[in-house]
């Protein structure tokens, strides 16, 4: 296989990270963007007297800011992999809006911003790959989960757009839509309504929101499997458009969509009866 030149954003943590040193080790040259100094230090240290410390140059981003993404910009790379990413959990009634908002930013419009200097140098070549790290919680909804499905759908909408804009210019665009993965990204984001909700004032049941925590806490994967299947993927010249991991989980996204045509407005959830 060709070896590439690959950005990675949000690579100071979980699968972007795993990814990463997974693309290091194969030998592509990897630009891993981290958010935080912290992150740069301790990911250095982790790759101190490894055989593939040479493939990896670490970089401070983030995507919010300008100064980060106009040093970023600078790099002359084949593949951008836009993983950074933030989650918010609560009752869409109730949430703060200004929150919906941050998620949205940093998701999907910072992101699409982040990728148009990007895409235009690919355009000038004639040839690069834009990977966007949507989720299957950007073709599926769940309770509670408003911010980020609304982020990641938001998100498939404008991968769908620049595939078929840039298709005739030379540049592939894909996403990857993980399953719940436990690298701590979803345990973190179901923890977040409880910096603002309040059971005395808020009308949603504090146990619903519990229950769905629970749900996803007892509900994830050994995050290898996705680092291992995004390895295999980023640098291919031909695969899926889309890439859902686990695999299973296409068909169960797949029904969840084609049930929406067929719930009816009056029905009643018997189960609070």
């Amino acid at each position: 296989m060709k070896k590439q030149t690959i950005l990675i954003t949000g690579a100071g943590s979980g699968l972007g990270k795993g990814t990463a040193i997974g693309l290091a080790k194969v030998g592509h040259k990897i630009i891993a963007a981290v958010h935080t100094w912290e992150q740069m230090s301790r990911f250095k240290k982790e790759l101190k007297d490894t055989n593939h410390e040479k493939n990896i140059e670490l970089f401070k981003l983030d995507i919010l800011d300008p100064i980060d993404c106009e040093k970023a910009w600078t790099y002359d790379i084949d593949i951008l992999v836009n993983n950074a990413g933030i989650g918010q959990t609560g009752p869409l009634a109730e949430i703060p809006v200004d929150l919906l908002r941050e998620v949205m930013e940093t998701n999907t419009f910072s992101t699409l911003e982040f990728s148009q200097p990007f895409i235009k140098k690919m355009v000038e070549k004639g040839q690069g790959k834009v990977v966007f790290l949507s989720s299957i919680a950007g073709l599926t909804t769940s309770p509670f989960l408003g911010p980020y499905n609304a982020s990641k759908h938001a998100l498939e909408a404008i991968a769908q757009c620049l595939r078929d804009e840039l298709k005739p210019l030379g540049v592939t665009v894909a996403t990857i839509n993980p399953g719940p993965f436990e690298t701590g990204f979803n345990d973190r984001m179901y923890d977040s309504y409880k910096q603002w909700f309040d059971e005395d004032f808020h009308f949603t049941d504090k146990k619903d929101l519990e229950k769905a925590a629970k749900g996803m806490a007892d509900n994830q994967f050994d995050p290898q499997t996705m680092i291992d299947k995004m390895v295999e993927v980023i640098p291919q010249e031909e695969h899926n458009y889309r890439t859902v991991c686990p695999e299973k989980m296409e068909s169960m996204c797949q029904e969840y969509q084609n049930r929406q045509y067929k719930i009816q407005t009056n029905t009643i959830d018997k189960s609070k009866k």
